[in-house]
């Protein structure tokens, strides 16, 4: 039996009032593995698994054992799987954070028709993260609740309180997340802002008051003066930070055998965030270029190093009208990031900029440029690591497309789920251009729960397979009527797991406990962890992720593998935005050819349902459930890091 609280735990951290996240039953987990995997794997493979499943959750086996294990860990801790989700997603990840990791919104296109036009925007934005911390240092942000499916439950709101508090320290095997605790006497408040690669203290609390706008833009004015000095410009430390994080950890330990460069390291880990004052990177400035740009800045010829990657909000404001945001995605998932943008895109829309009325604080200090000591050594691990990021802005294959042709207004006219559809989309998709259906990533929020991030909800279902083959292979043999049932049953399987992942009873996070718990008992690995299924389970070739705004803007990340797909959509009434991406050096994949797969999906998905529909309104029950769907404000995308933003059971409207 699953693991459950009858009463809400009022005293654990991670949400006043939350019940703690359930712990499924080790039979209920092993027979979905089966069943989400058979259809991945060759009969062969399969047997095998299904052989070794059935040894591992045996009566008095190695699976009850561990299970009984994370029923112990569950009573003791606000949530069993938050440590070993974090270290698993992110922490012990050693890749580079740009692309690989981080997470871009990008902004609209800006009209800076002068140099201050910049400064201005920039100013005005620090002003609107000002107001928000406010906000969070009072805890006066208001709860987010549940919508839709077991709709009023309140949300765990402690990853808001990261967003400007918390640091991801590079480690040689593992990173940490270090969070801020506030000490008795704070120092002042203070932003870095990053131009032409080198880094500037800018103080926003001086004299025990907030800077007003005026005041922002006056020391922003300054700072671009300092950074344009030839004879001062410091070496691009920034780039060590687009490194592995292992070569980053190892760079670090260098820098700090220098105490001036310990000083700035310092200022950096504790600021609030960074504010990136971007150089122009050229004339073409589409969607998809801006996207690129927002993820690693365009390498060391641009403004690659113009970034310092471990802060989990970075604002880039570039002279070109460039601008986004770029996050660290360990502390928190993608909706906490929307809520926060979408907080200061209409602040500045809503708020006049306040740069003639208010009184200035007289005579404000300069801000402070940040100083480097640079050995030979580190000037060779700047070369090295320079490298490594022009190698990952050369293999990004980025394609923002606008689908214009239909939006969620018509899915929800045909009593479907928009994600779901969107869902069962991008697995036809897939199967167009490469004839077989993969693990698939999208992440389901478990915040209704203490401490909760996600759970993974597996798209690639039999009865998605079962659609995309009979719209491909069986284009001819099949009718538009068992199509039809077919794209319904694919649409019923997906919200089925939706809601089992929101509400605590997927399968990732759970076999994660149990592998993670079998480390920490020092059992030898179980044979179910050492299977070539679980290696295929874990693959994420395809990882997607609803990132819903309200404000005009769009997120975009990287692929999780090197042969993969990362996809984000962004579904709007009358249209849908997709950012693709995937890696040049994979012969397998090419993000324009899956774009052109997609489009010509969703077409024949609509042309399917109009044929079907026509004259009729299908509204009986079954339909009709379906409609009950869960929405994922953004999806853990980034699946072994998780843009997991997702599904925090709201329903479409």
């Amino acid at each position: 039996m699953p693991v459950l609280d009858r009463e809400p735990s009022k005293d654990l951290g991670g949400g006043d009032g939350l019940s703690k996240l359930p712990l499924p039953s080790l039979k209920d987990t092993l027979d979905m593995y089966l069943r989400c995997m058979k259809h991945l794997l060759t009969e062969e493979q399969f047997n095998k698994t299904q052989n070794i499943v059935k040894q591992f959750g045996a009566p008095g086996g190695v699976g009850e054992r561990l299970q009984s294990k994370l029923e112990e860990r569950r009573k003791n801790k606000a949530n069993w799987v938050y440590d070993y989700w974090l270290n698993d997603m992110y922490l012990n990840n050693r890749l580079a954070l740009p692309v690989n990791s981080s997470p871009a919104m990008v902004f609209p296109q800006q009209n800076f028709r002068a140099p201050i036009d910049s400064l201005r925007f920039a100013a005005h934005l620090i002003s609107g993260v000002l107001e928000y911390k406010t906000l969070l240092d009072g805890r006066a942000l208001p709860v987010d609740y549940a919508r839709g499916q077991l709709a009023g439950t309140p949300l765990c709101m402690e990853q808001y309180y990261r967003l400007f508090t918390s640091y991801r320290l590079p480690g040689p095997e593992r990173d940490t997340l270090v969070a801020q605790e506030s000490s008795v006497m704070p120092e002042p408040e203070h932003i870095i802002v990053a131009c032409k690669n080198q880094f500037f203290v800018l103080d926003v609390v001086i004299n025990f008051r907030r800077l007003n706008e005026r005041d922002l833009l006056t020391q922003l004015e300054k700072i671009v003066k300092m950074a344009d000095s030839e004879e001062e410009q410091l070496p691009p430390i920034g780039l060590l930070t687009s490194d592995g994080r292992t070569e980053w950890a190892e760079s670090r330990s260098v820098l700090m055998r220098e105490s001036t460069n310990r000083d700035s390291l310092d200022m950096i880990e504790r600021c609030l965030c960074l504010v990136c004052l971007d150089d122009a990177s050229g004339p073409e400035l589409s969607d998809t270029t801006r996207a690129m740009l927002m993820l690693h800045g365009g390498g060391v010829a641009k403004n690659g190093g113009n970034r310092w990657y471990d802060k989990p909000m970075q604002f880039v404001v570039g002279a070109d009208g460039c601008c986004g945001v770029v996050c660290e995605h360990s502390p928190f998932e993608g909706i906490v990031l929307v809520q926060c943008t979408e907080y200061l895109l209409k602040y500045m829309i809503g708020s006049p900029s306040k740069l003639v009325r208010a009184a200035s604080v007289s005579e404000l200090p300069a801000p402070r440029r940040l100083r480097w000591k640079c050995t030979p050594e580190i000037h060779k691990l700047l070369a090295c690591s320079a490298d490594k990021l022009q190698r990952l802005v050369r293999n990004l294959d980025m394609n923002v497309h606008k689908f214009y042709d239909y939006g969620k207004e018509f899915i929800k006219k045909q009593k479907m789920s928009p994600d779901a559809y969107i869902q069962v989309a991008l697995q036809l998709a897939y199967y167009r251009c490469h004839g077989r259906p993969v693990s698939t990533y999208e992440s389901a929020s478990i915040r209704r729960f203490q401490e909760g991030r996600v759970d993974n909800i597996r798209s690639a279902t039999p009865e998605a397979l079962a659609f995309v083959k009979a719209m491909t292979d069986g284009m001819l043999s099949t009718s538009d009527t068992e199509k039809m049932e077919m794209l319904r049953g694919a649409i019923t399987a997906q919200t089925k797991y939706t809601i089992l992942a929101i509400t605590g009873m997927a399968i990732d996070n759970h076999l994660l406990g149990l592998r993670e718990i079998a480390h920490e008992l020092k059992i030898e690995k179980p044979e179910i962890f050492k299977d070539e299924a679980y290696l295929i389970s874990n693959q994420f070739i395809l990882s997607t992720s609803q990132v819903p705004t309200t404000v005009e803007m769009f997120c975009c990340y990287g692929p999780v593998v090197p042969n993969g797909y990362g996809a984000c959509y962004n579904p709007q009434s009358d249209h849908i935005l997709f950012s693709v991406s995937s890696f040049h050096e994979s012969p397998q994949t090419c993000s324009a050819e899956f774009v052109k797969c997609l489009v010509q999906g969703l077409l024949d998905m609509r042309d399917l349902c109009n044929k079907c529909n026509c004259g009729s309104n299908p509204t009986d029950k079954h339909n009709m459930n379906i409609n009950t769907n869960i929405h994922s404000p953004m999806s853990a995308s980034f699946c072994p890091w998780g843009l997991s933003v997702s599904l925090t059971g709201q329903k479409y409207v």
